[in-house]
């Protein structure tokens, strides 16, 4: 299950969301939490300093770049240590990691050694970005090899996962990670299988129930058509459900950076937390 669990933190409220929905999970599938802070090169050596640097007549990097960096390092530090300390007074074994690089390639890399990527769905500049993902979340979803946790606001608990299900391949990576953990956390499953065809609908909702049989869970399965993200969206808010968990990548992906529509829709608009299984 998910024994290793990385979480990247700005310090920002999104991120502080995403720590809790961490801090609460790892004690339930007896995990340890990774936190990671990234201080951003692009603050250090984008062309903007370059730029500035040169019109007003001094080498650049000198003595401003050091200073920006020390200044980084210690904010990075104080928010390391308060998630830290957040963690023990919840009894979660953790360690800390500071990096310096790309942020969403830092995340990205660190993750490979992870189960389970957590991370707000906006940061530091959340007010700039309405109605989107952050740009850091977004990357992160689109280039992570593991499972990814983006937590769109403040996080209470999960207790009844809802899974779309459409016979994809990624759907069914989907079905595998959702049936683990309802299973770990002893919570009931939904799951909405899709299709515009009745007996294609019934095909699909028969090979959730066969796989999930052997998971001795509490399953509801549902009939869902039309638009599925806003099918996805309005089982959440009718059913009460506080966990989305589906596949990363649609049907029509080109290329393995670009997530399905469907995924992306449901990211940038979801008022609960979604487990994208890769």
């Amino acid at each position: 299950m998910f024994r290793n669990i990385l979480i990247a933190t700005d310090g920002s409220p999104h991120a502080q969301a995403a720590l809790d929905a961490a801090l609460w999970l790892a004690p339930r599938v007896k995990g340890t939490v990774h936190i990671e802070h990234v201080v951003d090169l692009v603050a250090l050596e984008g062309p903007f300093l370059h730029d500035l640097s040169g019109s007003l007549g001094f080498e650049p990097f000198l003595n401003f770049s050091t200073r920006v960096r020390e200044t980084l390092t210690e904010r990075g530090r104080a928010i390391l240590d308060e998630a830290a300390r957040r963690a023990a007074a919840a009894g979660v074994e953790t360690d800390t990691h500071m990096e310096y690089g790309i942020v969403p390639n830092e995340i990205c890399e660190r993750g490979k050694i992870a189960d389970l990527i957590v991370v707000g769905a906006k940061g530091m500049n959340a007010r700039f970005e309405r109605g989107l993902l952050g740009s850091v979340t977004e990357a992160v979803t689109r280039r992570a090899s593991k499972p990814v946790l983006v937590v769109p606001g403040p996080f209470g608990c999960i207790a009844s996962p809802l899974l779309p299900y459409d016979g994809s391949a990624p759907a069914g990576r989907a079905l595998e990670k959702s049936a683990e953990l309802a299973g770990a956390l002893g919570l009931p499953l939904t799951v909405v299988a899709f299709s515009d065809d009745e007996d294609e609908r019934e095909k699909r909702a028969e090979e959730a129930r066969s796989y999930l049989k052997p998971y001795s869970l509490a399953v509801r399965i549902e009939a869902g058509s039309g638009s599925p993200a806003a099918a996805i969206l309005d089982a959440v808010r009718t059913g009460g459900h506080d966990l989305i968990v589906m596949g990363a990548f649609g049907h029509s992906r080109l290329v393995e950076m670009v997530l399905g529509s469907t995924t992306e829709t449901v990211l940038r608009q979801s008022s609960v937390p979604v487990l994208l299984s890769h």
